[in-house]
C-alpha cells in the first residue's frame, strides 16, 4: 500500500508537469494564430504568408520533440527522472518567459523571428524530453496491474493544457480587448486589441465615406440628375 501511494504521488506529479510543459506548448500555438503574425514578421508580408510563416515556427517545436525525447531520456538514465523533469520544466518556463519578452520586428528586425524560432526549438525539446520521462516515472513506479491507469495520468497533462492555454489567452483577450479580428474574405488578419474609442471613430468614419461614396468607391449620381443632364445637352444641341 505504501508503495502505490507514492507511485500515485508520482502520477499526480507527472500529470502536473505535463500540464504546465503542454500549456507553454499550446499557447504558442494559439498566440501563433492570432498574435504572432503582426509582430515577429515585417508589415510587407501579406497576411496569409505571415500566418503560414508564424505556424512553422509552431511546427519547429515538433521536429525538436524527438530530440528532445533522446536527450533528456538519455540524462534520466545517468542522473535519475526527477532530475531530467526538472531540467525539462525549467528550459520550458524560461523558453516562454524569453518570448513574452522578445521585441517587435519593428524593433529588432531579422533576429526577431529568429530569436522566436531558436526560442521554440527549446521549447520543443522540453515538452519532448518531460511528456516521456514522466509517463515512464509513473509507470515505472507503479505496480504491474496498474502500470496503464497510472501511465494515463500522467499522460492527460495533454487535454489539461490544451485547455488551460485557451482559457490564458480568452482571459487577456477579454481583459484587454472589446472585440476580436477574425478572418476576412480578403485573407487572414491576426487578432488585434482596439480600443472602443478607436472603434466608434472607425465605425462613424466608414459611416461618412458610405455617405459620401458609393458601393464602387466614386461619388454618388442620382439616376433623375443624370437624365435631366441628358436632356439639357440635347436642348442645346
Amino acid at each position: 500500500m505504501p508503495r502505490e501511494s507514492n507511485a500515485l504521488r508520482l502520477a499526480l506529479a507527472g500529470l502536473a508537469g505535463s500540464s504546465i510543459e503542454w500549456y507553454d506548448f499550446f499557447l504558442y500555438a494559439t498566440a501563433a494564430a492570432l498574435v504572432f503574425p503582426t509582430t515577429f514578421f515585417p508589415a510587407t508580408l501579406p497576411p496569409f504568408a505571415a500566418l503560414i510563416a508564424s505556424f512553422a515556427t509552431f511546427a519547429v517545436g515538433f521536429v525538436a520533440r524527438p530530440i528532445g525525447a533522446v536527450v533528456f531520456g538519455h540524462v534520466g538514465d545517468r542522473l535519475g527522472r526527477k532530475s531530467a523533469l526538472v531540467g525539462a520544466l525549467i528550459m520550458m518556463g524560461l523558453a516562454t518567459a524569453l518570448i513574452g519578452l522578445l521585441p517587435t520586428y519593428r524593433t529588432a528586425g531579422v533576429y526577431s523571428p529568429l530569436a522566436l524560432v531558436l526560442l521554440r526549438l527549446a521549447q520543443g525539446l522540453a515538452v519532448g524530453g518531460q511528456w516521456g520521462g514522466a509517463v515512464l516515472l509513473a509507470t515505472e513506479s507503479a505496480p504491474k496491474s496498474r502500470r496503464g491507469l497510472y501511465g494515463s495520468i500522467a499522460q492527460a497533462g495533454v487535454p489539461v493544457g490544451v485547455v488551460l492555454s485557451n482559457l490564458a489567452l480568452l482571459a487577456v483577450s477579454g481583459a484587454t480587448s472589446p472585440r476580436l479580428s477574425w478572418p476576412t474574405a480578403g485573407g487572414y488578419r491576426s487578432c488585434s486589441a482596439s480600443s472602443s474609442s478607436a472603434s466608434e471613430y472607425s465605425s462613424k468614419s466608414a459611416s461618412r465615406t458610405r455617405k459620401r461614396f458609393g458601393n464602387c468607391g466614386s461619388p454618388r449620381t442620382a439616376p433623375g440628375r443624370r437624365k435631366s443632364a441628358r436632356q439639357e445637352s440635347a436642348r442645346r444641341r
